[in-house]
């Protein structure tokens, strides 16, 4: 059972009211009332969210099997459906941005607001406390280097509501004999001892050949990469820490778990609402309280953090770069749609992909107008969306942002679009420059720029492009994100200030 607060419990019991007569009239057993949890499968929940819209159906997305009828397109001359993109720095107004300040406080939240709004969700403004708490502390050996690891838990105060549990797990580990804080890199994925055992959940689509997961108790370390040593270890040979958090223990990778976890704690088991966050934004937010407690660690160098993650989780590190100012750097890597990939993009997986019942839970609600076939407000596309992922990436700046990709030879499929990643890069290049940081160092010209050959990077400026040779992971790019980062961090540059 949960205690719904007066406020919280008029404003959504007015929703909950509103829908009542169709939304949720298939599933009427399953609507919470008098403070009980809402128990929805995928397939009930997406139907939910399409009745609170007005969507009656949905564009089916591409498959990633090319022999199938629908597969998706892989004709560069087919790709760019909507050319034209957003413009970064002109105001909803009209009027152009031409300084920094405008940027803070004019353009930038714009730009906040339509992806709250239309993409990714809304944090509520109330979401309950994290407690940390270190679980276990061990002694151990990375690399030949003598490591301090200690296991975490981030409890998350259910007073409100009891029935939803959510322990955020976390290990952190550091060189132990350090004379002085250490910079991090928090790693989406698995977590424990020794690096956690269990790599991210990378996914596929049905039918390809490549970009998936990494076989059940495979090192997150290693991932697809090359043989030789494992992410953790080459970050403890530089002199860093990392932290292992695990985003399942925030929030459930599926649409059923949306009134679990932070998501559903938040909402008192009630299901969401439009507007409200998916699991990127709630993976995004995990990972700015284990930023929380990285702050108090005296190990740690707090001004020193970055984010990284892998497909899904590439994905998320993402937005959580563009959204917690806190975070120095981000190796986003591999993360195709719903990441650094242009959404106008038609190559590969398309936002149709993202609207049905497979990845919808990753996003707003809202976001599934732009795969509507038939609604009461028409039919949308990724050429409506007031967005894009340019913008997205150019909410970093002007801290470091590394986007990585690996080759489709080796396993990063085509369904992760690189060019459409590589496109979106560039064309974010004009912000970073405004706020006084290097760009990629190329014209802003997305349509017509070539990406670099493969393994020679882009790494000059703040924002940063490498597609290495390898396969869905970044850990062949690790060794130089690290380089740079070191580099551009040395006098303190790539922060917001």
């Amino acid at each position: 059972m949960c205690r719904f607060p007066k406020v919280a419990w008029a404003i959504s019991g007015g929703f909950l009211l509103s829908v009542a007569l169709g939304a949720l009239s298939a599933q009427e057993a399953a609507r919470p009332s008098s403070g009980e949890l809402a128990t929805l499968t995928t397939d009930e929940d997406h139907q939910n969210m399409m009745r609170q819209l007005g969507i009656t159906a949905l564009r089916p997305g591409p498959s990633g099997n090319e022999a199938a009828a629908n597969h998706a397109n892989y004709d560069e001359s087919l790709a760019n459906p909507y050319p034209k993109l957003p413009e970064l720095l002109r105001l909803k107004s009209g009027g152009p941005v031409t300084t920094p300040e405008m940027w803070w406080q004019r353009r930038r939240p714009e730009i906040v607001e339509d992806f709250e709004r239309e993409v990714y969700g809304r944090v509520p403004s109330m979401v309950p406390a994290v407690t940390w708490t270190v679980t276990e502390t061990r002694e151990t050996m990375l690399a030949e280097i003598p490591v301090i690891e200690k296991q975490l838990q981030g409890h998350v105060d259910n007073s409100s509501c009891p029935a939803i549990e959510v322990k955020i797990a976390m290990t952190l580990a550091t060189p132990k004999n350090s004379q002085r804080p250490v910079p991090v890199l928090m790693m989406f994925g698995g977590f424990g001892f020794g690096g956690g055992r269990g790599a991210p959940g990378a996914g596929r689509p049905a039918g390809a050949g490549a970009g998936n997961a990494p076989a059940a108790g495979r090192a997150p370390g290693r991932r697809f990469g090359p043989p030789g040593p494992s992410r953790t270890d080459m970050l403890i040979k530089a002199g860093w820490g990392y932290a292992m958090i695990s985003p399942a223990s925030i929030q459930a990778d599926n649409g059923a778990g949306l009134t679990r976890g932070i998501i559903g704690l938040s909402n008192h088991g009630r299901p969401r609402r439009p507007d409200d966050w998916g699991a990127l934004r709630a993976w995004a937010w995990g990972a700015s309280r284990g930023l929380d407690y990285l702050e108090t660690d005296a190990a740690v160098d707090a001004r020193r953090v970055g984010i990284e993650g892998v497909s899904r989780y590439g994905k998320a590190a993402l937005v959580a770069m563009a959204f917690e100012p806190r975070f120095a750097m981000a190796l986003v890597g591999s993360s195709g749609e719903g990441g650094a990939k242009l959404h106008r993009r038609n190559f590969g997986e398309a936002v149709e992909n993202l609207t049905g019942s497979g990845e919808y839970h990753w996003m707003a609600g809202n976001f599934l107008k732009y795969g509507a076939r038939e609604s009461s407000f028409g039919a949308m596309t990724a050429g409506d969306l007031p967005v894009d992922a340019h913008e997205l990436i150019a909410l970093c700046a002007p801290r470091l942002t590394l986007i990585s990709y690996g080759i489709p030879e080796k396993g990063d499929a085509k369904w992760l679009d690189q060019r459409g990643s590589f496109m979106a890069a560039v064309a974010a290049g004009p912000v970073f420059r405004l706020l006084g940081a290097k760009d990629l160092g190329i014209s802003d010209d997305y349509l017509t720029e070539k990406m670099p050959p493969v393994n020679q990077g882009l790494l000059d400026g703040q924002l940063a492009w490498r597609q290495h040779d390898g396969g869905h992971t970044d850990a062949p790019n690790l060794e130089h994100f690290i380089a740079w980062a070191a580099k551009h961090l040395a006098d303190g540059r790539g922060r917001i200030k």
